[in-house]
């Protein structure tokens, strides 16, 4: 069944880790922020991962 996920929500739990099961990648960090992925976007996110490891999810996720 596929699931529509609508720009304005949040992105669902189910869709999101925090790098505790596998490290965390661009992708993850835009999803995290609840935006859609965009080739713009995921180089900014690789940028913050490169300079702040992991941690850089943290900024987002609490």
């Amino acid at each position: 069944m596929s699931e529509l996920i609508d720009s304005e929500s949040p992105t669902p739990d189910r869709l999101l880790h925090t790098g505790a099961e596998h490290p965390v990648d661009p992708e993850d960090l835009v999803m995290a922020r609840g935006r859609d992925l965009t080739p713009e976007r995921i180089e900014r996110a690789k940028q913050q991962l490169e300079e702040y490891g992991a941690a850089a999810v943290e900024r987002v996720l609490p």
